[in-house]
């Protein structure tokens, strides 16, 4: 994570901070199961619309999922819906939220790597560790669950995670040590 002391300074610097509460959830969707039918995402912007009474959300919309919204004339208005971001300013916002609804493994790395409670509206994880031993919890499409987690989020009690072993931001050299021969060790280490 190299980019997060800039992301997090042009965090204070970028108009998209604009009117930002101190305490929001940051809402990724993109996954077709969760927007390309329009009764999955009709439910999962109904939760999100109960979200934002207790804490604003701020989304940034994959265009897909901002088409499959406009198309089946569904209601996000009172969500702080933006455009999406570079990956710099997305990721200061990130770093700073509350809590991270999201369907994205990528997301779910990067959030337990952060320290962020993470809520996935998913029944399943390509990125397993980041529910064993990071900050993820799976709440699928389950909108009870989600407020469950959500409330503990609110509370102070969210699930508290560690960054996986090896997560150091040193993979590449490691795995070029392994290529030229260079670190028997690190390879057991692997």
């Amino acid at each position: 994570m190299r980019l997060l002391p800039l992301a997090q300074k042009t965090l204070l610097q970028t108009t998209t901070t604009d009117g930002l509460p101190e305490r929001y959830a940051f809402v990724t969707l993109h996954r077709p199961a969760n927007v390309d039918d329009s009764v999955t995402l009709k439910g999962i912007l109904k939760s999100l619309l109960e979200v934002n009474r207790d804490l604003a959300v701020v989304f940034p919309a994959h265009p897909r999922t901002r088409k499959r919204i406009a198309d089946f004339g569904l209601n996000a208005g009172q969500l702080r819906v933006l455009d999406p971001l570079p990956y710099v300013d997305f990721l200061g916002l990130q770093s700073r939220a509350t809590v991270v609804i999201t369907d994205s493994g990528g997301i779910q790395e990067e959030t337990t790597y952060l320290g962020v409670p993470c809520l996935t509206v998913r029944e399943n994880t390509e990125r397993p560790i980041t529910v064993t031993m990071g900050t993820n919890v799976l709440v699928g499409r389950d909108p009870e669950k989600l407020r469950m987690e959500l409330s503990r989020v609110l509370a102070g009690k969210a699930k508290k995670g560690t960054v996986p072993p090896l997560w150091d931001g040193r993979a590449g050299e490691r795995i070029a040590g392994i290529l030229v021969g260079q670190s028997p060790g690190v390879k057991a280490a692997i």
